[in-house]
């Protein structure tokens, strides 16, 4: 008797919680497996099957137990991507150094930051050098050198050095603010398979409701009906699909990779074709001069760069950047240019002074009315077939020289590449608004078989949509701001976090932080291995229902052993998922990565 009182609290103390998240989900018109275990807890107390009512309140909330540590554990990336956060800070204010919290850091105060300390905000190194680990940015572990001018980030370490930084993001604002944002948001995102199996759950209950009522109405058998309705309950099914989805976007996100929603994790896995731009991404985006030749006698060297480099100010383009740096490089005294025209992907114009000033490839001077002599045409045309890339300068409608500039590969492009196509993207292709000869040098490098160049930002949308009405399933890989309309396009943009514009960057639905190859490589094998856990975990979960429901309809199964079994599916459908989490960079190559400003 007393046993018999014990085991009914002890199904009341089990069934309460669950009859709770029943009620809870009713009210919201939705059908939940929460509902059939307490219909089956209430049954088995009213058929005086204590024992049974009260291992199945056990076991089910045991197996919500093990889900909840589950997933914490597969969220344990964004966790440790806030335990990276500074909790404090040193600040100069009034002429002293005074601690305060790192929520207290505001715009303009000058923080002090010694060997071991971690950087509390955004900002510029007003005084000082270090070492700096940066890999809560970029996922790279080499540290970097600072000094004085060079821009720092949140939640950096200095391995060692002393430096004062003027604090210019915080907060949220900080770029690792945003980082945190975005990983939290792609934890928080549904893939279609889960969405999917949301939908299913609210079929499949009702169902099993109806099944169960059938089921007694036939055989007069409460018992087996109770059984039936506990057993069939889809729960491994549930979570199949969202804790291998979350383990996989953590893995990806501790290895320096941004992938902002849950479709695009299955997208990427889905992909059988990358389409990638060469500047910036094949090429480190940080591109050099190598000559500057003038064609016009009222002209020298260093007068024709300031025009280039004056009207370039205006621009984020990576040949602009090149030009600019040049010119500051030789201490030349720019003037700020007026009437701006940008043509995306051909040139820029502007006026310096009086003068109006054409830069940018032959037909984009062509289209201005720009002459160019033969003897010219020549000489750039063997620079650009030597991989080089040239650009034109006309100042007030007269052909006046060009600047060459060249652009080193990444040293991990090939191999990474490589990698990539033995994951799955077997067919690639490389377009860039860049020159034939550079085009075919730098795809020979990495092993791209098929280019296409002088391509127009439209021109890129356009081959990437021409690639998915052929039936491909297209990822684009670009910088710029020409990349935005084929991100926008393909089925998964991929933007670098380092060199990337701004726009690139929010039309993407993948952000490599380190600006690196083999971290896209990685995250396409982490996709791929997601959506096979995925499609096993399922496979898991409907097998064991369906050899239950067959168990129970043989009578070859009581309502403890089929909950306990069930269970066991949950747990294995979880521990299956867990590998997600540990899967390493394998065969891929590491190198180091240029060290820039990550704006996410």
């Amino acid at each position: 008797m007393l046993l018999d009182v014990l085991l009914i609290a002890a199904s009341v103390a089990f069934g309460i919680p669950i009859a709770i998240r029943a009620w809870r989900a009713l009210r919201l018109r939705t059908w939940s497996i929460d509902l059939l275990v307490t219909i089956a807890i209430i049954g088995g107390i009213a058929i005086g099957d204590y024992l049974e009512s009260a291992v199945v309140g056990f076991l089910f909330l045991f197996g919500a137990w093990l889900e909840g540590r589950t997933l914490a554990k597969a969220r344990r990336s964004i966790q440790g991507l806030i335990d990276l956060s500074p909790t404090t800070a040193t600040v100069v204010r009034g002429g002293e150094r005074v601690e305060v919290e790192a929520y207290d850091i505001e715009v303009g105060d000058v923080l002090v930051i010694t060997t071991g300390e971690r950087i509390g905000a955004d900002g510029v190194i007003v005084a000082g050098s270090a070492s700096i680990n940066e890999a809560s940015i970029t996922g790279e572990s080499a540290p970097a050198f600072k000094e004085v001018g060079s821009d720092v980030h949140a939640a950096t370490i200095v391995e060692s050095g002393y430096l004062e930084v003027r604090a210019t993001e915080v907060g949220d604002e900080t770029t690792f603010g945003r980082i945190v944002e975005l990983v939290e948001d792609s934890l928080e995102s549904r893939t279609r398979g889960a969405r999917f199996l949301d939908r299913f759950a609210q079929y499949y209950t009702p169902a099993i409701l109806v099944g169960a009522v059938a089921l007694f109405a036939f055989t007069g058998d409460l018992e087996k009906a109770l059984v039936f309705l506990v057993i069939a309950c889809p729960g491994a099914l549930v979570i199949s699909v969202p804790v291998a989805a979350v383990a996989g976007l953590g893995n990806v996100a501790r290895n320096g990779v941004l992938i902002k929603n849950g479709e695009a994790l299955e997208a990427l896995a889905r992909a059988d074709t990358l389409a990638i731009d060469k500047t910036g991404t094949l090429t480190f985006g940080q591109p050099t001069v190598t000559t500057v030749h003038v064609d016009n006698a009222n002209l020298d060297e260093d007068a024709l760069l300031t025009l280039a480099a004056s009207v370039e100010t205006s621009s984020e383009h990576h040949l602009g950047r090149a030009v600019v740096a040049q010119a500051a490089a030789q201490v030349l005294l720019l003037e700020i240019p007026t009437d701006v025209e940008v043509v995306s992907g051909r040139g820029i114009a502007a006026h310096v002074g009086p003068r109006r000033v054409h830069i940018g490839n032959y037909d984009y001077l062509g289209t201005e009315g720009t002459a160019i002599g033969a003897g010219p045409l020549r000489t750039v045309q063997t620079l650009e077939e030597a991989g080089q890339t040239v650009l034109l300068v006309a100042v007030d409608g007269l052909y006046v020289g060009f600047i060459a500039i060249s652009d080193a590969i990444r040293p991990e492009a090939a191999t990474s590449i490589d990698h990539l196509k033995k994951s799955g993207l077997r067919n690639v292709v490389l377009l860039t608004g860049d020159n034939e000869g550079a085009a075919h040098s730098v795809a020979e490098q990495a092993g791209i078989p098929q280019w296409h160049a002088r391509m127009l930002p439209h021109d890129k949308a356009e081959h990437v949509r021409g690639l998915q009405e052929e039936g491909a399933r297209v990822v684009m890989v670009g910088d710029g701001v020409n990349d935005a309309p084929a991100l926008a396009t393909a089925s998964v943009g991929v933007a670098m976090g380092q060199s990337g514009t701004d726009i690139s960057m929010e039309t993407a639905s993948v952000v490599l932080l380190g600006d690196r190859l083999d971290q896209l490589a990685h995250a396409s094998s982490v996709s791929r291995s997601t959506l096979r856990i995925m499609k096993q975990n399922t496979a898991i979960a409907l097998g064991t229902v369906f050899a239950l429901i067959v168990a129970v309809l043989l009578g070859a199964l009581g309502l403890a052993g089929g909950m306990f079994i069930h269970e066991a599916s949950v747990l294995l459908v979880i521990l299956n998922a867990l590998r997600l989490s540990g899967k390493k960079k394998e065969g891929i190559p590491t190198h180091d990565a240029h060290q820039s400003l990550v704006r996410v």
